[in-house]
Parts: structure tokens; sequence; C-alpha cells
């Protein structure tokens, strides 16, 4: 059985070199089968949490969530890079209190992200939310990552400057690895890179092709996927679901009846 230590420790040294892919999960089966496919490490999906708990995206309340990563956790030998929204709260002091729950759950990681729900925190208060999160952990375990991530889609126009500017100060406040999640220009994912290095650089893709390999040789450490690969299936769910209600229906249509003249 791979124990916690082992866990976070293997999970730090996928971070040192080189590049993988980190899928996202969201129920035990797909935890599970990302293990038995040969995948190195697992994050988790706030997104396709919420779908398969019923909910929309941001729904998931705190409580659930740390439930969810206990599941993720226990489903798997694999570390888990915790989705962990905002924080579940505003202020860094109850931001640290979260991030403590967090760590309890077993995860090898978890990101914090600037973005309140509806707002993007100002910078200096994003900062003192990701210094806060590096205490709590610093306070349990330090060898848990934590990912500092700018949430530049939400604020339409948003310079790659200042997705940069901020990822820079995350790692300054403690982050381990940087990720934003849109930035897509290869100019830009290269200057981040370099702006942040020697720390990792996460980037989020949803088409599945030859893009990772480009991101790879500008120096990107790791891929995830965000909720992109739950939708798929959940779509594909969908597609097979109204083909069969489409048969049920005309299956049980009327059918006219000839009268005898």
């Amino acid at each position: 059985m791979t124990t916690t230590a082992e866990k976070r420790a293997s999970f730090r040294r996928l971070h040192e070199r080189g590049f993988f892919v980190i899928p996202n999960a969201w129920d035990r089966g797909s935890a599970k089968r990302f293990a038995k496919l040969g995948f190195q490490a697992i994050a988790s999906t706030s997104s396709g949490a919420a779908w398969a708990a019923g909910q929309d995206d941001g729904e998931l309340a705190l409580d659930a969530t740390l439930e969810h990563l206990r599941m993720l956790v226990e489903s798997t030998p694999l570390p888990v890079n915790a989705d962990f929204e905002n924080g579940y709260a505003d202020e860094p002091e109850k931001v640290a209190a979260n991030v403590s729950l967090a760590v309890g759950t077993g995860i090898a990681a978890l990101s914090i992200e600037d973005w309140s729900g509806s707002v993007m925190y100002e910078k200096g208060l994003a900062v003192e939310r990701m210094a806060a999160a590096r205490s709590a952990i610093d306070a349990l375990d330090p060898t848990v990552m934590l990912v500092g991530r700018n949430e530049n889609f939400r604020v339409p126009g948003m310079p790659a400057s200042e997705s940069i500017a901020r990822a820079v100060a995350y790692a300054e406040a403690g982050a381990d690895c940087l990720f934003v999640p849109f930035l897509l220009d290869s100019g830009a994912v290269a200057e981040l890179v370099a702006a942040v290095a020697p720390k990792p650089v996460n980037v989020v893709v949803h088409d599945y092709d030859d893009r990772i390999s480009r991101l790879a040789a500008l120096g990107v450490r790791r891929c995830s996927v965000g909720g992109s690969l739950a939708r798929r299936t959940w779509d594909a769910f969908d597609a097979a679901a109204r083909s069969l209600r489409d048969h049920e229906v005309a299956a049980t249509a009327p059918t006219l009846s000839h009268r005898k003249s």
C-alpha cells in the first residue's frame, strides 16, 4: 500500500524534470481507471465533481469537496492534486483553515485561485491568500505542493503580462507550481515559464493533440485537462440516453389502424 508520504514525495519528484500529463478524475471509477491506464498522478476537477453530484460547477460546498477528495485519495495509489477553487473563503485566515482541512484528506497538492466566484481578488489580497495557504501547509506537511492559479479567462481582455506578474507574485508567496489556465499563446507561455523558473508551470488542455508536445517543448512541466474529459464523458452519456429515449418514443407511438370499407 502506498503511504501518504510516499505519494507526496513522488508527486514532488514528478515536477523536478521532464513532462507529464495529469488527468482530472471526477469519481472513484475514473480515478481507478486512470491508475490502470498508467498515469502517474491525477487531479480533481471542481466541475466534474459537481456534475457527478448532480450539481453545477461552483455549487459543491466545502464539506462535500473534502469528502470528495478523501474518496479520490482512497481510490487510487496515485498522488492527488486537489482543485480547491478559491479555498472556499475570501479572508486569508479562513483560506488557511480550509487548506488545513484539505491537507488532512491525504492529497499531495492543492490549487488556490484568485477568483472569488464573482470578481478577481485585488493582487495584494490574492498574494496574502496564497501566503496564508503556504503557511497552513507548512504547519502540517511542507511536502504538500501549493499551486498558484490565476483565473485570467474570467476577466475579458486581461493582458498576459498581468497574468504573468500575478504568477510571479504567487511563486514568491510560496506557490510551488504556477497555473494560468487559458494562457495559450506560445510566446506568452514561454514567457511565463521563464518568469517563474525554476518553479514548474501547468497548462490546461481541452484538445488532446500535438499541442501537448508543443507545450512540453516550451518548458511546461505538466498538462491537466480540467473538466474536459468529464464533459466528454457526460456528452457521450447524453447522446446515448437521447438515442435510447428516441427509440422508446418511436416504439410506443400509436399506429393508425386501417378501417374496413
